[in-house]
């Protein structure tokens, strides 16, 4: 190994000379840049989506979402308004992923039609919850499944569900699924996804 004795440090005599040989080449010292601000972030913007089919059941692509979201770090709920079974409603909800909530009605069967016993104290109550989410906006992704068929068999007001929709914050996705979602939910959406053709 060998060492220097020479001073690291330029003498300012040739940083002098450095500099004349530069002018005489024609050649100038650049000023230093600007200083700028960093850059802001863009606030995240949310979306209404609506997907739909003509049949019930085309919900695996949406849940699927929701579920890498969930995993990725998102806050999500997901709420199936129709589809009963043992031990649901809001004090049965399911936790998966650290931040998904899925939520079904206590209802012990699935709601298929208008009328049916409990179905319209089940959906409300899930209902309830869904809204409070959307006027408070604590959720990334809130997925809405097969709301429209509960407008449908009058389980929920139409226009409740459009003025909560309207009121929600511009951060939060919002993903309706589903058959028979109503003409003016759709006018809302950001973005409609029509499935056409069956399994």
């Amino acid at each position: 190994m060998t060492a220097s004795l020479a001073s690291s440090h330029a003498a300012p005599d040739s940083l002098d000379r450095d500099q004349r040989a530069l002018e005489r080449a024609g050649l100038r010292h650049r000023p230093p840049a600007p200083v700028r601000p960093p850059l802001a972030l863009v606030a995240p913007e949310g979306q209404l989506q609506v997907h739909t089919a003509p049949y019930r059941g085309s919900f695996a692509t949406v849940l699927s979402q929701a579920m890498r979201a969930a995993g990725l770090g998102s806050r999500v709920l997901i709420t199936q308004f129709l589809k009963g079974g043992v031990q649901q409603g809001p004090d049965g909800r399911v936790q998966l992923c650290g931040g998904l909530v899925w939520l079904r009605p206590d209802v012990p069967l699935c709601l298929s039609s208008a009328g049916q016993a409990g179905g319209l104290e089940a959906v409300q109550a899930l209902w309830n919850i869904c809204r409070e989410h959307l006027l408070h906006g604590d959720l990334d992704q809130l997925v809405l499944d097969e709301i429209g068929l509960a407008i449908q068999f009058g389980y929920l007001e139409e226009a409740d569900v459009m003025q909560a929709l309207e009121q929600r914050p511009a951060s939060m996705d919002v993903i309706i699924t589903g058959p028979a979602i109503p003409p003016g939910v759709v006018g809302l959406a950001d973005q409609v996804t029509e499935l056409r053709r069956g399994f």
